[in-house]
């Protein structure tokens, strides 16, 4: 099985690249699961609303306001364009929120991924994961395409997760071969943007030990790779989605950064 996170700034899809690949997997005999994220989406709706958002660690501070945008752009909007992209070339695929039936369970986040405390309104961490509905539509040959949209225990409060965490929640939970997060850059860099900084190859162990060093949108990709592998993944591997050949490549094991158990 390979969980793939298809990344905001990777999911223009143009020439189909992306659902070719994801076809060839599928008939060859191995179940992908989608997570997706959306965040140039989300950006061009709350400029639309008129609405000014702010990252703290690579995470989207979310105010009650600005989750209902998130959650309908997520769920509605990106997640119908990737399945119909799929289903243009005959995969089977559905789109799914993370919060239905209690797919993705979430608690406040409260610690940046370096300790930090910090308040970031509805952005949640996921604390439990149930599988089920995800396995039904596997065994169906269905792709589910999901959406990082969370509820709480109680399934009274929806929460913004991070797609690359919720990616590694799931990745662990399936017990996935491969958890594949394409991305806007080529990996995972000691010194970003130093280009020549690029990690190839890296243990969980060795990366946990520098995980502070890395700040921004690179933190919350480093905090997937060690959730994905601590909750059950085999392997990470973070490559250049905006790259038409990088998915394909990713597959056949070349690539990007791979983050090993």
């Amino acid at each position: 099985m390979i969980v793939v996170k298809f990344g905001g700034h990777a999911m223009k899809d143009e020439n189909g690249n992306f659902s070719k690949a994801i076809k060839s997997v599928v008939d060859a005999g191995t179940d992908v699961v989608v997570v997706h994220g959306g965040g140039p989406q989300i950006d061009a709706a709350l400029l639309e609303s008129g609405i000014v958002s702010t990252f703290v660690g690579g995470f989207r501070v979310t105010t009650p306001q600005i989750f209902a945008i998130v959650e309908r752009v997520l769920t509605k909007d990106v997640a119908n364009v990737v399945v119909a992209h799929l289903s243009a070339i005959g995969i089977k695929a559905k789109a799914i929120s993370g919060r239905t039936n209690g797919i993705l369970v979430a608690r406040k986040l409260s610690n940046l991924v370096d300790g930090t405390k910090v308040d970031l309104g509805l952005v949640g961490e996921v604390s439990a994961v149930d599988t089920r509905q995800v396995l039904a539509l596997l065994e169906d040959k269905c792709v589910p395409v999901i959406s990082p949209i969370a509820t709480n225990a109680e399934g009274t409060q929806g929460f913004n997760v991070n797609a690359d965490l919720a990616a590694a929640a799931l990745a662990g939970a399936l017990g996935a071969q491969f958890l594949i997060i394409m991305t806007d850059v080529a990996g995972i860099y000691r010194d970003w943007p130093d280009q020549g900084s690029l990690i190839d190859q890296i243990s969980a162990s060795e990366l946990e030990k520098i995980k502070g060093n890395f700040a921004q949108g690179m933190a919350p990709k480093v905090k997937a790779c060690l959730d994905a592998i601590e909750y059950g993944a085999k392997a990470v591997r973070i490559i250049d989605g905006t790259n038409a050949n990088s998915f394909s490549e990713a597959l056949h094991g070349r690539g990007g950064t791979l983050v090993m158990a």
